[in-house]
């Protein structure tokens, strides 16, 4: 695993242990209905600290992605206090905000979100820019990265070339090149048969253990125990939380 030190990672100084790396309160999203408005989520306020896996489950319609997406700075348009490492989310502009999240999260999706006209290795390579890494640097953690995931073979190959298993795995590597302080995943097993989903989901437990703080919305119980917590939404609300051993399960895709 690549060093979280100040030197090597790109946000700067690590958020103390005991500090909570994301911090919500009083979180609400809506939108106009009529002469009253739909909620999306109502009073959400959650604490994630470093090095956790929290699993956030819930029915369809639940919140759960609109969560996940205003945590990854996607979704302006909410209120409530939002702090990442001690930053005021709530507080920054469009382009502070942007620079936070390029700073320091990363994104695996349900359908991978590859480039197709890109190959492995300029996948890879693409966050870096984002986070102005330069060029001459960018060569050697790509190639550390091809190297830790084992697809050195694979670097020239186009993700149409992939199977749908593969293409995940490009995906995590991404989402990771660039060390992360957090890693949100949206339905990480969603498009891939059984045995694709479990590796993708002991490799996320083999992430977590080495320090990376995850975070994942899912339909699966099998997946949700691979966390540490499970933060249920049902109509925008929290319902409850639960605390899970250390997960031995099975991830479960879809066949």
């Amino acid at each position: 695993m690549m060093a979280t030190s100040e030197a090597s990672n790109p946000s700067g100084a690590v958020a103390a242990s005991h500090d909570p790396l994301i911090r919500v309160r009083g979180l609400e999203k809506s939108y106009p209905q009529g002469r009253a408005r739909a909620y999306v989520l109502r009073n959400v306020a959650l604490e994630i600290r470093p090095g956790e896996f929290l699993s956030v489950m819930g029915p369809s319609g639940a919140g759960k992605s609109t969560l996940l997406a205003i945590l990854g700075m996607h979704d302006a348009d909410w209120s409530g206090e939002y702090f990442f490492g001690g930053e005021p989310v709530h507080a920054l502009s469009v382009k502070a905000r942007g620079d936070l999240r390029n700073r320091n999260i990363g994104f695996v999706f349900q359908s991978y979100h590859l480039l197709d006209d890109l190959t492995v290795y300029e996948n890879l390579e693409m966050p870096l820019s984002y986070r102005n890494v330069p060029k001459s640097q960018r060569s050697s953690i790509v190639c550390d990265a091809l190297d830790r995931f084992q697809i050195v073979g694979k670097k020239d190959l186009y993700p149409r070339q992939l199977s749908g298993g593969q293409q995940q795995l490009i995906a995590v590597a991404r989402a990771l090149v660039a060390n992360p302080r957090l890693i949100l995943a949206d339905e990480p097993t969603g498009n891939l048969h059984s045995e694709q989903g479990r590796e993708i989901m002991e490799l996320f437990r083999k992430l977590n253990a080495e320090g990376v703080t995850i975070v994942q919305v899912t339909h699966s119980e099998t997946n949700a125990a691979y966390g540490h917590r499970i933060v249920r939404l049902r109509d925008g609300w929290i319902e409850g939380e639960t605390t899970v051993a250390p997960a031995a399960g099975r991830a479960e895709g879809s066949a």
